[in-house]
C-alpha cells in the first residue's frame, strides 16, 4: 500500500495518524491509476499533514491539487 510506504519514509506515525492518512488516501486514490499516481497521491497527503493540515476534509480537499500551488 503506497500510504504506509511512503508514511514509513517520511517519519514515524501514531496508529491514529496512519489511519487519518489511510482514510484521505483511500478517498484520493482510483481503481485505474499508475503506481507513480498513487505514490504522487500519498506523498501529497503525507506533505499536507506536515504541513499542518489535521482535519481530513481539509486535507483531502488540499490534496486534491498538485504540490506547490
Amino acid at each position: 500500500m503506497p500510504m504506509r510506504t511512503r508514511a514509513n519514509e517520511a517519519g514515524i506515525f501514531d496508529p491514529s495518524e496512519l489511519a487519518l492518512l489511510g482514510r484521505g488516501f483511500e478517498h484520493l486514490k482510483l481503481q485505474d491509476q499508475s503506481p507513480e499516481a498513487r505514490d504522487a497521491i500519498a506523498s501529497r497527503i503525507i506533505a499536507n499533514y506536515m504541513a499542518g493540515i489535521k482535519d481530513e476534509a481539509e486535507l483531502v480537499s488540499l490534496s486534491k491539487q498538485p504540490l506547490g500551488r
